[in-house]
């Protein structure tokens, strides 16, 4: 009976229990490893289109890839990525709309080299400082436009304008020179509507308009507009004045006006 369980052991058991093993060493040779390969967390992962650090940046990219560029004029109008200077223009700019954009101040340099210039319209920026210099070569500039800025003094300005434009800023008196505008001989249009002056300035004799209304104006003399030691003295070149939403009491100055071809224009009370 030993004899027949010693023969069934080796002869039937022992290979089955040997095939087992080495089929199952075959399976774990043959088992995939765990893949551990280092994957992104999105949840720190920075995307180029949301972080603003990652953006492109105006000042890095082409003016003519940012803006409109056509013959002699520029066309910056809401520029994306933000516009926060002046970009660097090409050397036959004439004209330059720069408009709706984050621009915070005008450097000197930022024109030093646009001989041709003649309209430089920055509407709708930001800009709370402007050196001294940085029209005032600028010989052939005729229009110069700063409406809805946040300025509190005037640079000098280039003798051939002869558009002038920077309503809806935070002008002072002190911060606008008397003669800033006395020797434009060629200054047709003056607009420093809502502002903060207290006073009129000097301003020249080839003015047709000139708009200071929404200021703190509380007087006017009879050297504002006209010529106080001559009854004769007639503008004859000014069509337009607006002095209305300020505290002057224009009757209370009947000779002011008198050099005028009109009365000034608007509601007053």
């Amino acid at each position: 009976m030993m004899q027949l369980r010693t023969l069934f052991f080796t002869s039937i058991l022992l290979p089955w229990i040997l095939s087992t093993a080495a089929k199952d060493k075959y399976m774990e040779v043959r088992r995939p490893t765990k893949d551990t390969a280092n994957l992104p967390d999105c949840d720190t992962v920075q995307d180029s289109v949301t972080d603003p650090a990652a953006a492109p940046k105006a000042v890095d990219m082409p003016t003519c890839l940012l803006c409109v560029c056509l013959i002699g004029s520029v066309y910056c109008e809401e520029v994306f990525p933000e516009m926060s200077a002046v970009p660097a223009l090409p050397k036959e700019t004439a004209h330059l709309y720069a408009r709706f954009n984050k621009i915070t101040k005008i450097r000197n340099q930022d024109f030093a080299d646009m001989a041709t210039i003649k309209t430089i319209d920055l509407t709708g920026n930001l800009i709370t400082e402007i050196d001294d210099g940085a029209f005032s070569k600028l010989l052939l500039l005729e229009e110069l436009i700063l409406v809805e800025n946040k300025l509190t003094k005037l640079p000098m300005l280039p003798a051939k304008l002869t558009l002038f434009n920077a309503n809806f800023n935070q002008l002072k008196t002190q911060g606008v020179k008397a003669t800033a505008f006395k020797k434009l001989t060629g200054l047709a249009y003056l607009y420093l509507g809502n502002n903060e002056l207290t006073a009129v300035p000097q301003l020249p004799e080839s003015l047709q308009v000139v708009h200071l209304h929404n200021n703190k104006i509380s007087t006017v003399t009879d050297e504002t507009f006209c010529r106080g030691n001559s009854s004769y003295y007639i503008r004859t070149n000014m069509d337009e004045v607006r002095l209305d939403g300020n505290p002057v009491v224009l009757s209370e100055h009947p000779d002011s006006f008198i050099c005028l071809q009109a009365l000034p224009i608007g509601w007053y009370h």
